[in-house]
């Protein structure tokens, strides 16, 4: 897949941009909006655009014959190079509205993975981009060799255009097989690395792109990580220490933005980048109060929780940006939703306090308190004991010390599965089925905060240690 416009240097490229809505569509203001903002961040000029309501898409270019024919009235006009649309649009439709337009198509699809492929700086980044792009280039390398007629007909007897598309999906689908099993590489890498914090509680950081995660996790943890006013800045995860007042060190993690119809092949290749996320203890949720479809977005973040089947965790909302122009008015739809929602400034620093006592207390949800018999030279155990969680007294007898600790469920099932003498003082563990060897991957998360409305329940919500 071709690249465009990389850098601000050169001359934008004119675009216009052009969006079908369907009648289960929603959006508020000028649908266009995000769309605009997509465009700019890929760096084109965005000149003029059309909407349509349609209740079915036309099949041969999407949008209807009126539509093409204004489409093509605005790109000469403004003397446009390309067209975008705010839809995923089929090889066919493109190659079809190509030929009517004289001008470069491309979809939404297209145009969010070429942002992604500018903003990746990784190596695991790059693989995953690359992955995305190929598997959305393949059924569409035809489109690439139109020019090249088909000369004769007849097995065995084919043009040169038919034979180097042949030879082209051929490689492509040998670099798409070798990307697939480097990226099986990197995502058991990144399980390990996961694995190897489990010792310490994680909370992550999800929400649409451009909310301010990353800011939120500078305000935070003081982790200095790039935070710009960009979609998609962050590609790659990573991951500080939080110290909690009257809690102590938890890791927290900035996560990769999300978007409403996010590319089903990017949320395939970023699986590895999304581990952390799918680890967490907990999870922020931070919605941008200065966006005036910040509802519509929270529902595309629960969807796309849902589809990395982590809408299960237990969530907070954030609501982010309180203190722009302007957003009093849309914190206060949020939080008539969503009564539990934290309203905070992560640039100001407003409600942040609150934030780091709403995470302990949801944190402890998930605590026990135990007393355990250990052998009086089992340091090992003792030691961490005092690293996953709190010893609250111990008292040493002549061939065992007896502790009293709190700590996240899970470790007490590790205590139960090594047969240490265990003794459930405040909280409950499911009883251990022999079946699983593993007993802690039974245990339930600490509850889910869901994000329909409700007047009962709390709603919702949002690389390396330091």
């Amino acid at each position: 897949m071709q690249e465009h416009y990389r850098s601000q240097s050169v001359a934008l490229e004119r675009c216009i941009l052009a969006r079908v809505i369907g009648p289960n569509d929603t959006f508020t203001e000028n649908p266009l909006d995000e769309m605009t903002g997509l465009a700019e961040s890929a760096g084109t000029q965005v000149l003029g655009g059309i909407v349509q309501r349609r209740e079915t898409p036309d099949a041969k270019t999407f949008v209807g014959k009126g539509k093409v024919s204004e489409l093509k009235q605005l790109v000469e006009l403004h003397e446009a190079e390309v067209v975008i649309f705010d839809n995923n649009l089929s090889p066919s439709q493109t190659r079809n509205l190509e030929k009517a337009l004289g001008v470069k198509v491309i979809d939404r699809t297209e145009l969010i993975l070429d942002i992604f492929a500018s903003n990746a700086r990784t190596r695991e980044a790059r693989l995953a981009v690359e992955l995305a792009q190929l598997e959305y280039s393949l059924p569409r390398l035809k489109r690439m060799w139109t020019h090249l007629s088909r000369q004769t007909m007849g097995v065995g007897m084919r043009g040169p255009g038919e034979k180097q598309l042949e030879v082209d999906r051929r490689l492509v689908e040998k670099r798409i097989h070798d990307l697939k099993q480097d990226l099986t590489k990197v995502e058991q890498r990144k399980e390990r690395e996961v694995a190897g914090r489990r010792d310490y509680l994680t909370v992550s950081l999800v929400g649409y792109t451009n909310a301010g995660k990353s800011t939120l996790m500078n305000a935070l943890t003081e982790a200095d990580v790039e935070a710009v006013d960009k979609l998609f800045a962050t590609l790659d995860t990573r991951t500080r220490r939080w110290t909690l007042p009257s809690w102590g060190p938890v890791l927290l993690s900035d996560t990769v933005g999300f978007i409403r119809d996010l590319p089903h092949n990017l949320v395939a290749s970023f699986r590895a980048t999304l581990e952390e996320a799918r680890e967490a203890d907990l999870l922020l949720h931070v919605a941008d109060a200065s966006n005036p479809s910040v509802l519509d977005q929270i529902s595309a973040v629960y969807a796309v929780l849902q589809e990395l089947g982590i809408d299960e965790k237990q969530t907070l909302l954030v609501i982010n940006k309180i203190d722009v122009p302007d957003a009093e008015q849309r914190v206060q739809a949020v939080q008539n939703r969503y009564p539990h929602a934290i309203a905070i400034s992560a640039r100001s620093g407003m409600g942040l306090d609150n934030l780091a006592n709403r995470v302990s207390r949801a944190l402890s949800e998930g605590f026990v308190t135990i007393s355990v018999r250990l052998d009086v030279a089992d340091g090992k155990t003792m030691a961490w004991l005092a690293k996953v969680g709190e010893v609250v007294s111990k008292q040493f007898h002549e061939d065992h010390v007896e502790i009293h600790a709190r700590l996240p469920v899970r470790h007490a099932g590790r205590l139960i599965r090594e047969q240490h003498q265990v003794e459930v003082l405040a909280g409950s563990l499911p009883e251990p089925k022999p079946e699983h060897e593993n007993w802690e991957q039974q245990l339930p998360t600490a509850g889910r905060l869901l994000l329909e409305p409700t007047n009962e329940s709390s709603p919702i919500a949002d690389e390396e240690v330091a």
